[in-house]
């Protein structure tokens, strides 16, 4: 069965202001988005504090806050999550590296 109208209707649905929409799409894109996830982390440091799941739930949290996005389809969808992650992710390690920095100075963290 092709999904792809079901997800791109959802995303119709949730610019238009369903508030169900969201939570009828999230099932349907939940395992891609953890590809997108696994596929982001494949290369980060051991030492992160987010593993797939974490990340995805982030991205998440993130993507529900777009009130001004105007979801085209399925495709800009998912981009708009690997970007999303990767922010998280780029946040993540900045935010470790200060910490890193201010432990050298003799700091508190």
């Amino acid at each position: 069965m092709n999904r792809e109208p079901d997800i791109t209707g959802l995303l119709l649905a949730w610019r238009s202001g369903d508030p169900g929409a969201l939570d009828r799409l999230f099932p349907l894109v939940y395992a891609e988005l953890r590809g997108i996830a696994h596929r982001q982390l494949r290369g980060e440091r051991p030492e992160r504090s987010l593993d797939t799941t974490g990340l995805v739930h982030e991205a998440y949290l993130k993507l529900v806050d777009q009130t001004r996005v105007q979801w085209a389809d399925r495709a800009h969808f998912f981009g708009v999550a690997a970007g999303a992650m990767r922010r998280i992710l780029v946040d993540q390690a900045r935010r470790r590296g200060a910490l890193k920095r201010e432990r050298r100075r003799g700091g508190s963290a």
